[in-house]
């Protein structure tokens, strides 16, 4: 007895020294596992982009095998997902055709042309800010101070250090990489068409997956709440994208109207910002302002800003609701609320995912509450 006590003594000692030493090399080589860490990421992300191709390019897959399904011809019928498939992926690579065509040839002049201009600007601001009255409100913040440092920047300095031997290896290294970045796009069409053609496959697998983890009441409910995020994010994924594009073309087309100068550019500009709720639309028309009382002055900065407010406001009333629906059902104060919340941990990508998530925690909450009442009566 005492023999078996002793053994079980010496062998917890054994499990803890080893739990320690195990431990101890963890933090001692924190750096290393971070370095683990991070390539995994590398080598993961290809796969996790072409999760998300796939999940984008479900639903127009899903709706042109049912178009396809219908035809007469056996061989398109029966050849109806990978029908579908190749349409939806060729339509899409001759959208990027077309934009690396013909917008980002329009995109780059525009860029290259306000970088050549910006010194001129620079100092044109640097002008105005040297001649404001002594009791402007922006002498008062100090603005001016702030633009003068600048100034002291020696931009000579700056050109050879951006053309140093060091920086000059790093844009090498940048070069070789491109291979990889070719490799990574390879594994991700290849990967994200898989996805959608074993679809079938993978669904099934995850639903005997889940039935054989969870209770049939806690499976139902977790399938339903599934269809139901589902549902919310690619609506709202899907219909953001869409008025992004519609706004950027209409308020290009507007601002060249207007002959405002980098037209092109502001407009994709405001169509990027304007799939971030609320805050993108701000900023978007701020920088627009900005970069066109430079390069057109007060007046037409200030016509450029009514016309983008008032296609904004078309936008938000009428487009956007026509395409997104009313399937979200959140408040503005709930949208910029975890808009604010989700920017602030997560970035830009928080910003754009915060209203999904909202609609999300709100409908669980929601259902929290009806259980409870429900609950509640039957205990009365």
């Amino acid at each position: 007895m005492n023999k078996e006590k002793n053994w079980k003594k010496w062998l917890g000692i054994f499990t803890f020294s080893v739990a320690l030493i195990i431990i101890y090399k963890t933090l001692d080589n924190f750096g290393t596992i971070f370095s683990m860490i991070g390539n995994f990421n590398k080598i993961i992300m290809p796969f996790i982009i072409a999760v998300i191709v796939a999940y984008i390019f479900y639903i127009p897959c899903k709706k042109l095998e049912k178009i396809y399904e219908k035809c007469k011809l056996k061989i398109i019928s029966k050849r109806k997902r990978g029908l579908a498939t190749l349409t939806v992926y060729v339509i899409a690579g001759f959208c990027i055709f077309i934009i690396i065509q013909f917008v980002f040839p329009a995109l780059t002049e525009s860029i290259s042309e306000l970088a050549t201009n910006l010194p001129s600007y620079y100092s044109r601001a640097i002008e105005y800010f040297k001649n404001l009255p002594e009791d402007s409100p922006l002498k008062q913040l100090n603005i001016a101070d702030m633009v003068l440092k600048l100034q002291e920047i020696n931009l000579t300095d700056k050109v050879i250090e951006f053309f140093s031997i060091e920086n000059i290896s790093q844009y090498l290294k940048g070069v070789m990489g491109v291979t990889s970045i070719v490799f990574d796009a390879f594994v991700t069409l290849v990967v994200s068409i898989y996805l959608i053609l074993e679809r079938g496959d993978i669904k099934s697998f995850l639903k005997n997956l889940s039935k054989a983890i969870f209770n049939p009441s806690l499976n139902e409910k977790m399938t339903e709440y599934y269809r139901k995020t589902n549902s919310i994010f690619f609506s709202f994924i899907s219909s953001q994208v869409l008025d992004a594009i519609i706004i950027g073309v209409i308020s290009t087309i507007a601002m060249s109207i207007l002959k405002v100068k980098y037209s092109v550019l502001l407009g994709f500009l405001i169509g990027l910002f304007n799939i971030i709720p609320y805050f993108g639309a701000i900023a978007a028309v701020i920088i627009a302002i900005i970069i066109t009382i430079f390069t057109g002055g007060i007046f037409k900065a200030i016509w450029m800003a009514i016309t983008i407010i008032i296609l904004q406001q078309i936008d938000a009333n009428i487009i956007n609701p026509r395409i997104l629906g009313n399937s979200l059902h959140l408040s503005p104060i709930l949208v910029i609320f975890s808009v604010t919340i989700m920017g602030s941990y997560f970035g830009v990508l928080g910003m754009f995912l915060a209203v999904p998530i909202a609609a999300m925690v709100k409908i669980l909450i929601l259902d929290f509450i009806d259980e409870r009442k429900e609950e509640l009566k039957e205990n009365n």
